[in-house]
C-alpha cells in the first residue's frame, strides 16, 4: 500500500442565517446536527425542551448549539427540528429557551456521517447585514 490513514483531528465550519435572531439559532442547529446525520430521515416524534444562557448573543448561540448537542446525547438521539420560542435579556444575561424535536439514534434508519462533539469558539462570529442575522462557528468533530 502507498498510503495510510493518520488520526487526524478535524473540524466542520459554518454560517447559518436567518431573518430573525431566533430563525438563525434554528439555522445554526441544523447544520450541527447535518454534519452527524441526513436530516431527512430523522422524524420528530419526541419534542426535549432547551434552555440556557450566556454573557453575550454570539456565546449564546455556542451555548445553545452544546445544549443541544448534550441533550442529544444524553437521550440517543438526533435532532432534526427545532424552535426558538423566544431569547431574553435581564441582569447582563441571554437566555434562549426552545425546543428541539426528534428520534432515538437507529443506525438501521439514519444515515451515519461524523460525530459532532463541541461547537467551539473557534472562528466565531456574529454580524447583522441588513435584517439577516449571519453566525459562524466551527464545530469540533
Amino acid at each position: 500500500m502507498a498510503y495510510r490513514y493518520l488520526d487526524h483531528e478535524a473540524d466542520v465550519g459554518f454560517e447559518a442565517s436567518g431573518n430573525s435572531l431566533e430563525e438563525a439559532f434554528c439555522e445554526g442547529a441544523k447544520a450541527t446536527f447535518g454534519i452527524m446525520v441526513d436530516l431527512r430521515q430523522v422524524a420528530v416524534k419526541k419534542t426535549v425542551k432547551v434552555q440556557c444562557e450566556a454573557d453575550c448573543i454570539p456565546n449564546l448561540f455556542i451555548a445553545w448549539l452544546n445544549e443541544l448537542l448534550s441533550l442529544a446525547d444524553v437521550n440517543g438521539m438526533f435532532f432534526s427540528a427545532f424552535k426558538v420560542d423566544k431569547i431574553e435579556e435581564g441582569s447582563g444575561r441571554f437566555i434562549v429557551y426552545g425546543a428541539a424535536k426528534g428520534e432515538a439514534i437507529d443506525p438501521k434508519k439514519h444515515t451515519l456521517k461524523t460525530e459532532a462533539k463541541a461547537a467551539t469558539y473557534f472562528g466565531l462570529k456574529y454580524e447583522i447585514k441588513g435584517k439577516r442575522h449571519i453566525f459562524q462557528c466551527v464545530i469540533d468533530v
